[in-house]
């Protein structure tokens, strides 16, 4: 299994490029978002990648952070998402906004990415909802590849395992980490987890972020 590359852009195609690593040329497929990331031709790159094998085809996608490639890995294995759909996905809404919109059981967000209808989109959002909390809570553990350049990322030793059975204060220690992995202040994250944990003191992580995500979102 190919889990990252770091090498020398040769050049750039509409939905990959050809990256030379020690005289030996990969082609990487990525998302419009990833790509528009990238640096120039000539320039080093380093992506996480998963590598696809079938018996007719071998294919390699590339993304900026693992939060994006475990997104891609789930993505693919909801019934009718290949990684076609899965890449339009994560380049429409990137690795936050699908986080965001599953957790929020917002079909229609999924629904704005090329050729994937109402159908999948349900689906998507129906099977992964409760997968969401575990992947937004790697964005603390790996940042991104700023611009697809090598030695920019910094990853951490990911803590460990929560226990199944999370005590509240756990819980909401998990859900403040979440929301400010999304972008989200320290001071309208606690107060949207402290409103929603007293709406439902025995609620677990995956809870209290729904709960919370909805209460932060524009009103109107």
């Amino acid at each position: 299994m190919i889990g990252k590359i770091t090498g020398r852009i040769e050049y750039r195609a509409a939905d990959h490029v050809l990256i030379d690593v020690r005289g030996v040329g990969y082609l990487v497929y990525c998302s419009d978002r990833t790509l528009a990331g990238l640096p120039g031709v000539g320039e080093i790159v380093a992506l996480f990648t998963d590598l696809v094998v079938r018996e007719d085809l071998m294919q390699l996608f590339g993304f900026p952070t693992l939060m994006e490639k475990e997104w891609h890995r789930l993505l693919t294995s909801v019934q009718g998402v290949g990684a076609k759909a899965s890449l339009a996905i994560l380049g429409t809404l990137g690795a936050d906004g699908v986080s965001r919109a599953i957790a929020l059981g917002d079909w229609n967000a999924v629904k704005a990415a090329k050729g994937v209808g109402p159908k999948i989109a349900q689906r998507v959002v129906l099977d992964l909802k409760d997968k969401a909390p575990g992947v937004m809570a790697m964005g603390g553990t790996v940042a991104a590849v700023t611009g697809g350049r090598a030695g920019a990322e910094v990853i951490e030793t990911p803590a460990p395992a929560a226990p199944a059975a999370q005590a509240p204060a756990s819980a909401q220690a998990d859900a403040l980490s979440a929301l400010g992995n999304l972008g989200y202040s320290p001071g309208d994250a606690a107060g949207a987890v402290a409103q929603a944990a007293g709406d439902a003191p025995e609620a677990d992580a995956a809870t209290l972020i729904r709960a919370a995500l909805k209460l932060l979102a524009p009103k109107g």
